[in-house]
């Protein structure tokens, strides 16, 4: 099953995010995700972004490993990492995205940047894989299209949540859990699917809505 990955910029890539990556993989950098990505020692096939953020050094090595490469304006509508999801999805035969980025600068942190990524995972264009997930950082996301399950990978005691952050999300159903579900209605407004135990295998599935899975 085809795998893209995308590596956003941040900060280094932890060992959750290098675990996740799956050898094989087309990896597509966004920007200084290129940087972080040389340097936790994956190689890149393609650079996309308005290369705001990447180092010279990076600009060079991208160039002498013959990296496709996609520079666009920096005025600019998308994010560089929904360019490089865009750029994912046309990879052939792709099945399962993974996006992958460290932790941004604690002194200086870019909350509308992990949100935009995260909402960027709920766009209706990556319906179609089998998997959508996201480390970043010391988290895990998983992010279930409409008619999607899936099974965590969470030990048991391990918490998670279930988020609608796209908007509503109905026939939510949660099996393995402390505080199973049946058939519910999550809504952005309010934090029912927040901080669940897993109790055994822990499977999740949503019949329509975009629902995300956290697991920090």
């Amino acid at each position: 099953m085809s795998q893209a990955i995308v590596v956003i910029g941040g900060g280094a890539l932890g060992a959750l995010a290098l675990d996740a990556a799956r050898e094989g993989a087309v990896v597509i950098a966004a920007d200084s995700g290129l940087d972080h990505a040389v340097a936790a020692g994956l190689r890149p096939h393609v650079l996309v972004g308005d290369f705001d953020s990447i180092s010279a050094a990076g600009r060079m090595w991208a160039y002498a490993h013959e990296l496709e490469i996609h520079e666009h304006p920096f005025d600019k509508d998308l994010t560089d990492a929904e360019l490089a999801i865009s750029r994912a999805l046309t990879v052939p035969d792709v099945r399962q995205l993974l996006v992958i980025g460290g932790l941004d600068d604690p002194d200086d942190p870019r909350l509308d940047h992990l949100l935009g990524t995260l909402l960027a995972l709920g766009h209706p264009s990556l319906g179609e894989l089998a998997s959508v997930r996201a480390v970043l950082g010391n988290t895990r996301f998983s992010v279930l299209h409409p008619g999607r399950q899936a099974v965590l990978d969470v030990e048991i005691g391990q918490t998670f949540s279930l988020l609608a952050l796209h908007g509503p999300c109905s026939g939510v159903s949660v099996s393995g859990a402390r505080w199973p579900l049946d058939n519910a209605t999550l809504r952005g407004t309010e934090a029912l699917g927040v901080s669940n135990e897993a109790t055994e295998r822990t499977e999740v599935q949503v019949t329509s809505g975009v629902l995300t899975v956290v697991i920090p």
